[in-house]
């Protein structure tokens, strides 16, 4: 708010000055702000009761990481309604997603895909499912997760119940955010989304099949 009201006292002050030269000119000048941030988040690391912090390399991957102080650990939570969240990579600047078929992947556009509800479980971790996605038949969300090697796990295969999905935010400061514009979901890109993140080849896809039961 400060800063606003710094450049609009130096907007006015330049057209004070001008003024003159305005009128002379005949010329009408507009000034036109852009909205501030509304919304109150926070850039927080998600500590992972595996532990492991989750992470956004600049390529848009995502994994788990030990190391705490690295850059790549910050996140952008920014809420985007009531108890849900969009998980944006600081570095990266890209939102954590989940496509139809469990596999996170990051995501240049907000989209409806990117929206995570933001719980807190009975141990006092935090959980985060897809707001759009989730068992067809019985109705069970689908959650984010990491394994015990600290690789991302398909959301139908991650338990609230189970360490996998518990994670400890852990606060850096609180920011103010305007609110992401929601986009339609990109009919032409679900074939890369479907591969998980841009990173993941097929034989890691098997693979991570293949451990998430011990992950979880």
């Amino acid at each position: 708010m400060t800063r606003y009201c710094s450049l609009l006292r130096r907007l006015l002050s330049h057209g004070n000055k001008g003024e003159d030269e305005d009128e002379d000119e005949g010329a009408v000048k507009s000034v036109s702000a852009e909205p501030e941030p509304q919304l109150k988040g926070i850039v927080t690391r998600l500590f992972s009761e595996q532990g492991f912090y989750l992470t956004m390399q600049p390529d848009g991957t995502i994994s788990g990481t030990k190391d705490e102080n690295s850059d790549y650990t910050l996140f952008n939570l920014i809420p985007v309604g009531l108890r849900v969240v969009a998980i944006q990579g600081v570095k990266a600047g890209l939102y954590v997603a989940m496509n139809g078929e469990g596999f996170l992947f990051s995501s240049e556009t907000f989209t409806a895909e990117c929206k995570f509800k933001e719980s807190v479980f009975e141990n006092y971790y935090v959980i985060y499912s897809s707001t759009l996605y989730r068992q067809h038949e019985s109705g069970r969300a689908w959650f984010l997760g990491l394994n015990k090697e600290g690789i991302i796990m398909k959301g139908n295969r991650v338990k609230k119940t189970k360490p996998c999905s518990h994670f400890v935010p852990r606060p850096i400061e609180v920011c103010m955010y305007k609110e992401p514009s929601l986009h339609d979901i990109d009919e032409k890109q679900r074939s890369r989304k479907n591969s998980g993140t841009p990173t993941m080849s097929t034989r890691k896809e098997l693979n991570q099949d293949s451990t998430d039961h011990e992950g979880s």
